[in-house]
């Protein structure tokens, strides 16, 4: 082996997931006979807690800011948000909206800068108000002082803009306290390009040639290992071997050479065990070229629950090749998004404490280790909190070890200024050097460390707590009960009631990897034999025989039927993801992902068809079930759409994609092993213009769940309408042009992020993939350049590989249809980046891939067909976000969208402005999660309801409603109070730094016709008596029901345009009285307006009329039929059809409105507030 390479990867560490009361119990057992006494540490560090107290910071300290507007407030929260994206912001126009809807968060007033605060308000406009030129002028004047305070607050966390200054800085601050070391960091975001990698490179190179020009020799850097390698993950091994190690080992030359101290930063979890093995190869060829060199250290962090293990291995390496480490203990800055990834992974445990006085124990326990490890290991402490420096003092007192203390520039030099008094104690800072620029996301970071309640900064600003409350020791409060759920609890609640969160796997650990690569190893997949066609009819007739007995299955033996496959599915994880490798082609992160939305969904639709019952519904199955699903989620979205019929009562026929029979095949067979029956539930593999149409077409047919594109969902509506008897539901889910917009407040960085996956993650095969990304003009060159630059840093290739992000497309077919698009916009489109494709990929004969490319177009207009697969097209745009938002629309489509910007209010008001099913707010628009992000759209998108959401499962049943006819009044009083609770926002559980919302609303134009005021023609006399087949009783019959269907609509938000036979004309402008009366507002009654045979022939046959429903106020005849047929042949979105009883039934209400998921990123302006201020 070389000597300057990656080492076989294997286990230095146990796993990060281990229950954190065990790991507890292990550190106070370390910490036996190591511990001072606590008095004592008390006794020394309550002077310097007084002595801070008696010299308070000054008004514009970030001390006395935080104290007076917390994190926890919404005042501190509009602080934060304007520290972290004001200052990139190049456009007047934007800044002065950001800055008007951050300062129109809170109440500010009371203190000096308070009021300057409030005083500033005055002269914004509302947010994105013009304002008048006074407005104007004086908010331009707020902005660029907002500006000024804000870099201003920086300057106390940043030692100099270059490394230069720094050093000046640090030398000015030398003269008072002599024992100052420092150590330069040169501040920014982790690389996304190969260009910034080198420019940190670069940047981190003119430091150590600076220190080393230095007279000042105890001085050294701290690197971030992430900005020298954009891909710097556990999955990359291959390109950290053959990029980061030798950029590190030129800055370690370097370092060495000069006697320069250098330290690597701790990062992410994820990379702990990359990191180590990067030592290791560093450490080999340290001990060749530079064996003396005592200078190399790295960082460790006390919160992770591998601290103890971490250090044993550091020392372990040491002794290997005999050297001799820095290591900086630190508690740690990545905590919250640490406990939101596992959440949002459903790993089985965290990998970090979940409380604070954990994590101070942890930190005592790796000290003590340290100095136990001082033969190897220079012991470096940061902590700016005043017992554990006491506690500090003691420990290494007592073992006689040397050591040094460490802080953070512009934090605890009040403490430090108390604590270098004590004699040989030397003290070295941790000091960003950089621009205001760069400074953003570490400014942010440092305000919510500073400003957390459990902050001891933050206590040490509170004059009311007294020192030895303040000094507490962390062995004393191992007893307080832990609050925080963990991943697999996440939707459970306080009585224990709730579904169990999926679990995933971490592919970033080794222990979980192993799992997969036994699984690709022993998986092997056999051909599934085609249905005949004979064996339609057969197996619909079977299933509606075996409809009559699962129909009288209670619904909670059908619901634990489901329970019971989810946990075998669970168990069966790594199998299923080596199916969907190896048939569908996915990469492996994605098919954990969709392992687990499988399992999701058997939970979640098993609980919601337990509720159903209770929420007063009587309901029931409709009959045989026609569930037909795609491709490119063969096992997650054929699981939920089968689990959705079979827990309703209903039985299924079955058709997957043809592309992927044997997932399918495998999890039929498993739900049979879980209880369901076989003659309940049968599965027909063939082409789809074969078996599926023969299944859609059938007279059993009761309903059709369908995924796919619109094209055949028109079709399959087409031939429901002319079918006789009901109207036959159909639920549809297909695809969408999704757009991203971004605004100039928005991290590029993150941006990029988003994009990155959105787009070509699945090779672009998911129906919510971003297909339109909308830049607004002033930083779409910078975004354009890194998004090219990280495009280049994807890897295609065989899905089975690790390390793989893109893989091929799922057949010639689809490679041929995006390829031709492909081919299109390199004629008519600004080519932006094209991945290249390695000669191997393009010679093979097992997959056909398509580079991730991207295009620039001019208008939005310009945009086609969907293009299934990795091609993004890109559009700038100038002037009001909104006017995007209507071009978007226009599109028709309605599926997912992407909002990038801090400006919240814009963010709300765009969301609501757009006609789309799920919207995505600072992350990434993919992969929505069942009860979390209920998923599915509107227009061209779907019929909705929206799959893994609560209305889902009211379309596969009927229900014995009452007939509303007896106490007309008395409905709609009772549909007022639904809509009251239905309608109204829901906030879903989901997991932190992150909220979703479920929000219905009107659809648009509702169209309640009565067919036979055409195919009728009445005489006089039939008008005047009423008496013809007994038309007088119903006629009040029908009047009443269409009264109800009236009120439904209405109150669901929607237009109503009513009309109905001549006979009915007057009870139909009597009704608004009756609306009145039961409760119906005033301004909804408005909306309703009575239309001619003309108006209603126009609205069913033009495809450009945005007609939104139908209610077919007649009974069933040729008429309506007639009419359904019509309105299926239209254009464009397929338009839902109820008929009167259905409009009537509180079960089927929701049908009158549409569902958008709102889910927005709360972590995305660098940090999760809400959850540092809840007490860690």
């Amino acid at each position: 082996m070389s000597a300057f390479a990656l080492a076989a990867e294997q286990p230095r560490l146990p796993s990060p997931y281990r229950n954190e009361a065990d790991v507890v119990g292990e550190l106070v057992s370390s910490l036996a006979g190591h511990l001072p006494d606590w008095a004592k540490v008390v006794s020394m560090a309550s002077p310097w807690v007084e002595q801070v107290r008696a010299h308070p910071a000054p008004f514009w300290a970030l001390e006395t800011l935080l104290r007076e507007f917390p994190i926890s407030s919404n005042e501190g929260l509009a602080l934060m948000r304007l520290a972290e994206a004001l200052l990139r912001v190049p456009d007047v126009p934007t800044a002065i909206a950001l800055t008007a809807d951050q300062l129109g968060r809170g109440e500010f007033g009371g203190s000096l800068s308070a009021t300057a605060i409030a005083l500033s308000k005055k002269f914004l406009p509302d947010a994105d108000g013009a304002g008048g030129l006074l407005h104007r002028l004086g908010a331009e004047a707020v902005v660029a002082a907002t500006v000024r305070s804000i870099q201003l607050l920086g300057k106390q966390f940043v030692l100099g803009r270059t490394i230069q200054e720094a050093m000046g800085e640090a030398d000015r601050a030398r003269r008072s306290l002599r024992s100052l070391r420092f150590s330069y960091d040169m501040l920014g975001e982790g690389a996304r390009t190969d260009a910034d990698a080198r420019r940190y490179q670069a940047a981190y190179l003119a430091a150590i040639n600076a220190v080393a020009s230095s007279s000042t020799s105890s001085d050294g850097i701290s690197i971030k290992l992430s900005a020298l390698c954009p891909r710097y993950e556990v999955l990359q091994r291959t390109r950290v071997s053959d990029e980061l190690l030798p950029r590190l080992w030129q800055l370690i030359e370097k370092a060495a050479a000069a006697n320069i101290n250098l330290t690597i930063d701790a990062e992410e979890v994820e990379r702990l065990e990359l990191s180590l093995d990067l030592l290791d190869a560093l450490a080999r060829r340290i001990a060749l070229q530079f064996p003396l060199w005592r200078g190399f250290g790295l960082a460790i962090q006390a919160y992770q629950t591998r601290a103890l293990p971490v250090i044993e291995a550091v020392a372990a390496i040491a002794r290997q090749y005999r050297l001799y480490f820095m290591v900086r203990l630190v508690k740690g800055a990545y905590w919250d998004a640490e406990i939101k990834r596992a959440q949002e992974l459903g790993l089985t445990d965290y990998p970090v404490f979940t409380q604070k006085q954990h994590t101070d124990v942890s930190y005592l326990a790796c000290a003590n280790a340290l100095l136990k490890q001082s033969d190897v290991i220079y012991p470096q402490f940061a902590s700016h909190n005043a017992g554990t420096i006491a506690a500090i003092l003691n420990m290494a007192n007592a073992a006689g070890v040397s050591f040094e203390l460490q802080r953070l520039h512009g934090m605890g030099e009040g403490i430090y200024r108390e604590v270098l008094k004590v004699p040989r104690i030397v003290c070295r800072v941790y000091a960003p050097v950089g621009e205001h620029k760069d400074l953003l996301a570490y400014l942010v970071r440092r305000l919510l460390e500073n400003g957390a309640n459990s902050s001891f900064v933050h206590q040490l600003a509170d004059p009311s707590l007294a020192p030895e409350d303040l000094l507490i020791s962390p062995m004393t409060q191992l007893h307080v009960t832990a609050t925080m759920p963990l991943p697999s609890d996440l939707f459970c609640d306080a009585m224990g009631g709730g579904r169990t969160n999926s679990v995933g796997l971490d592919l970033t650990d080794f222990y979980q990897r192993t799992l997969i690569r036994a699984a690709m190893e022993n998986t092997h997949l056999t051909t599934c034999p085609e249905s005949p066609d004979a064996q339609v009819d057969q197996a619909m007739v079977q299933l509606s025989e075996a409809f009559s007995v699962w129909r009288t299955v209670p619904v909670f033996e059908r619901a634990s039927i489901l329970r019971r496959a989810a946990d075998l599915l669970q168990a069966k994880l790594p199998v299923f993801c080596a199916l969907l490798v190896k048939e569908a082609f996915k990469t492996l992160g994605d098919t954990v992902a969709e392992v687990r939305e499988a399992v999701d969904f058997l939970r979640y639709y098993a609980d919601q068809a337990e509720q159903l019952p209770l929420q007063g519904y009587e309901q029931q199955g409709r009959g045989v079930f026609v569930c037909i699903s795609p491709w490119n989620f063969p096992l997650a979205i054929f699981t939920g759409q089968i689990a959705a019929a079979l827990v309703t009562g209903n039985t299924v026929a079955a058709k997957p994609a043809e592309q992927t029979p044997y997932i399918a095949c495998r999890m039929v067979a498993l739900l049979h092993e879980a209880g369901i029956p076989q003659q309940v539930l049968i599965m027909l593999h063939g082409a789809g213009e074969r078996i599926g149409a023969a299944l859609v077409a059938h007279p059993l047919c009761a309903g059709v769940c369908f995924t796919g594109s619109t094209a055949v969902a028109q079709h399959i509506n087409r031939v429901l309408a002319a079918k006789p008897g009901p109207v036959l539901p159909l639920i549809a889910e297909t695809g969408g042009i999704n757009a991203m917009l971004v605004d100039s407040t928005a991290l590029p960085e993150q941006v990029v992020d988003a994009v990155i996956q959105s787009a070509f993650r699945s090779a672009g095969q998911r129906c919510s993939a971003l297909r339109l990304l909308c830049v607004q003009d002033s930083i779409a060159d910078q975004v354009l350049e890194m998004l090219s630059g990280a495009m280049q840093l994807l890897c295609v290739g065989d899905p089975a590989d690790l390390a793989t992000d893109v893989g091929p497309l799922i057949d010639d077919h689809a490679y041929n249809t995006v390829l031709s698009h492909v081919e299109r916009l390199k004629r008519d489109a600004r080519l932006i980046c094209e991945v290249p494709l390695g000669s191997s990929l393009l010679n093979t004969t097992g997959h056909r891939f398509i580079a991730p490319v991207a295009f620039q177009i001019e208008h939005i207009s310009q945009l086609g067909a969907e293009i299934f697969g990795p091609v993004l097209q890109v559009v700038r745009w100038t002037g009001e976000p909104e006017e995007v938002i209507t071009q978007i629309n226009a599109l028709g489509y309605g599926l997912t969208m992407g909002i990038q910007s801090r400006i919240d209010s814009r963010a709300q008001r765009l969301a609501a402005a757009a006609h789309i099913g799920n919207v995505y707010v600072n992350r990434n628009m993919i992969g929505a999660v069942v009860g979390v992000q209920p998923f599915g759209g509107e227009g061209l998108s779907g019929t909705g309801p929206k799959a893994g959401g609560p209305w889902y499962l009211r379309r596969f049943v009927s229900s014995a409603a009452e007939d509303p006819c007896a106490h007309c009044v008395t409905v709609i009083q009772q549909r007022v109070q639904q809509a009251q609770t239905e309608f109204a926002a829901v906030k879903l559980p989901g997991p932190t730094g992150e909220s979703n919302e479920l929000r219905r609303r009107g659809r648009g134009l509702i169209l309640l016709v009565d067919a036979e005021a055409s195919a009728v023609t009445e005489t006089e006399s039939d008008k005047e008596s009423g008496r013809e087949s007994g038309r007088g009783a119903r006629t009040n019959d029908e009047t009443l029901r269409m009264t109800v269907a009236v009120a439904a609509a209405l109150l669901a938000g929607n237009t109503v345009a009513l009309q109905v036979a001549s006979h009915q004309q007057d009870a139909a402008r009597q009704m608004v009285d009756i609306l009145i009366k039961a409760g119906v507002p005033r301004v909804a009654v408005q909306q309703r307006r009575l239309v001619d045979a003309a108006f209603v022939s126009h609205a069913i046959t033009a495809d450009n009329m945005p007609l939104a429903g139908v209610v077919l106020l007649s009974g069933e005849t040729d008429a309506i039929r007639s009419m359904r047929q019509q309105l299926a042949q239209r254009g464009g979105a397929i338009v839902p059809v109820m008929t009167a009883q259905e409009a009537c039934d509180p079960l089927q209400f929701y049908r009158f409105a549409s569902e958008q998921t709102l889910t927005i990123n709360t972590a995305a302006a660098g940090g999760n507030a809400a959850l540092l201020a809840g007490g860690y």
